[in-house]
């Protein structure tokens, strides 16, 4: 037999789309007329499909068409949701069954056909924003059989159910996209086309049996403005003239916060202010952002690869002719150490994105990680990010309410090459009693001197921020000088 046929047809007896009378995706019907009417009309349409592609499949190629066409179905490429959804129509009016009762939180029956034999079953009416109340969640979750949509700012436990066997088939699907991915691994991180929305996957050992848990985050902002996030509450929107000088300016900012802070949305709308004739590297582990329709008529080369992927391309990233570089979830060594030996260089108008508590943080974290994998001195390479990158953005979510982000700080990162001393200086803070923004002007000379390069948009930035203070002064202590720095012996902690 045929090798690669043969295997073909061991995926296929898998049948990891395929579904049982007995096991419908939500677990809840059979249990009326119309649940056991609306079951039949998935089930025949099912059949439908089956009878069809078997007689139009006659090689292993078709058949591995055709298996890639479901995949690209369950992660809502366009394409493929179109092609099952119009065939959908089609055998309904054979069969005259497009009068059948649905389940309310579909939008049609067709809709609800797609979704419960290909689709995304019970988690659709949140991925395709069937309501403007869906439209602004920005998370959904499956533990065990319970589906929960983020709504307000809470969890709300929903009416559908998903059993365990299509959880493990939309697991096995999702994986399929990323054969990388071992599907007895605990955890996961995938995406979904639809939405441009993350998969984080729990199983296995990682979970107790029976409560596997799929973590789903997508982008509830459509307009991708500063302004939009004013009235939003993300931003104060006094700040926003202070943003506009500093990316035409071209300082090199992070982006830090905790999950569904708002940091990477804060990240792509603040690069959509950039030059779009500049050259741009972005480097991800996973494909969250689409660039190419972020920015499309902007040359950016996206590259995704992981930790030991990244490493092998390291020296020719640094080769590039790029004006600019963005490293999204930045997490690792190879990807600190990629940060740091770019803006070493000289390159401007750089941003990333970390996971870290304070701006005060990112510093140590990065030449503690740098240090460890690849040597050298721990205290030259916290200098090293202090005098390449410019400003942090910090970004949190009120504690009363998880659906809303806020910016919490912006702080300076300072080096004294004569003193041989780093600095934070805060220049915004968030108080959360008041739900209101102050300021400090405080700029250090390195920034005066590049941003004088930029006359008009430097002087401009300088008055906005002394008006700023004025208004609504930030008092108290605004510098911190790191314990850190300093309290090593040759590169490591005393």
């Amino acid at each position: 037999m045929d090798e690669t046929y043969r295997k073909v047809r061991e995926f296929e007896l898998d049948s990891y789309l395929s579904h049982g009378k007995d096991d419908m995706n939500s677990g809840q019907y059979g249990n009326t007329n119309r649940e056991i009417k609306f079951q039949g009309v998935c089930e025949s349409i099912r059949e439908c499909f089956d009878r069809e592609w078997n007689e139009e499949i006659s090689t292993p190629e078709d058949r591995e068409a055709q298996l890639e066409r479901e995949k690209n179905a369950i992660i809502g490429k366009p394409k493929e949701v179109e092609y099952f959804k119009d065939k959908i129509r089609d055998f309904m009016r054979i069969q005259k069954t497009g009068s059948e009762w649905f389940p309310e939180y579909y939008e049609s029956l067709v809709d609800a056909v797609f979704h419960e034999n290909w689709g995304i079953a019970g988690l659709a009416p949140w991925a395709y924003d069937i309501t403007e109340e869906l439209r602004l969640s920005s998370s959904a979750k499956i533990i065990g059989d319970n589906i929960f949509f983020l709504i307000n700012g809470k969890y709300r436990l929903q009416p559908q159910k998903i059993s365990e066997k299509r959880r493990k088939q939309l697991k096995k699907a999702l994986l399929l996209k990323t054969p990388k991915e071992r599907l007895d691994a605990g955890f996961h991180e995938v995406y979904m086309e639809r939405g441009n929305i993350r998969i984080t996957i729990f199983s296995g050992e990682r979970v107790k049996e029976g409560q596997e848990t799929f973590v789903f985050r997508k982008y509830v902002l459509q307009e991708l403005t500063f302004e939009k996030m004013a009235e939003l509450g993300t931003i104060p929107a006094e700040a926003i003239p202070v943003f506009t000088d500093m990316i035409h300016i071209g300082y090199n900012v992070m982006f830090t916060g905790a999950v569904r802070t708002g940091k990477s949305t804060f990240m792509v709308t603040w690069q959509k202010y950039e030059d779009p004739t500049l050259e741009g590297l972005t480097i991800a582990t996973d494909p969250e952002n689409a660039w190419d329709k972020i920015m499309p008529g902007a040359p950016i080369m996206q590259i995704v690869a992981d930790d030991k992927e990244l490493e092998n391309i390291t020296k020719s990233l640094l080769r590039g002719d790029n004006d600019y570089v963005i490293i999204e979830e930045c997490r690792d060594a190879t990807a600190f150490n990629i940060a740091l030996d770019i803006t070493t260089t000289g390159t401007r108008r750089s941003k990333m994105t970390v996971h870290a508590n304070r701006a005060v943080d990112i510093p140590y974290k990065m030449g503690s990680k740098i240090a460890a994998k690849y040597g050298g001195n721990l205290n030259a390479i916290i200098a090293q990010v202090y005098q390449n990158w410019n400003y942090v953005f910090e970004f949190i979510q009120p504690e009363n309410d998880k659906s809303q982000k806020r910016l919490a700080g912006i702080s300076e990162l300072r080096y004294d090459m004569e003193k041989d001393e780093v600095s934070v200086h805060e220049i915004l803070r968030y108080d959360v009693m008041t739900g209101s923004w102050k300021w400090k002007y405080d700029i250090g000379e390195d920034k005066a001197f590049f941003g004088k390069r930029f006359p008009e948009e430097f002087n401009h930035m300088c008055m906005c921020l002394k008006e700023l203070e004025r208004k609504n002064p930030l008092t108290g202590n605004t510098v911190i000088y790191p314990a850190y720095y300093h309290a090593t012996a040759e590169g490591g902690l005393r």
